[in-house]
């Protein structure tokens, strides 16, 4: 389970990378850029939500030792 979601957070580092390479700076919330921003948003998402399943894992483990 832990090799998934790390290969989780890979893959939504890969999409951050892949939409910042699309944002417009002069126009972010215009065409792609909009869906550049939604995608990194919901990435960041992602890696954070992973984070506390990681997190709360190894509490979990902890506590039935």
């Amino acid at each position: 389970m832990k090799y998934i979601i790390f290969t989780i957070i890979f893959l939504a580092v890969v999409f951050i990378g892949i939409s910042i390479s699309v944002l417009d700076i002069q126009a972010p919330f215009e065409g792609d850029s909009g869906n550049g921003l939604i995608v990194i948003l919901a990435s960041f998402c992602v890696i954070c939500l992973m984070g506390i399943l990681l997190i709360s894992r190894s509490i979990s483990k902890k506590a039935n030792s």
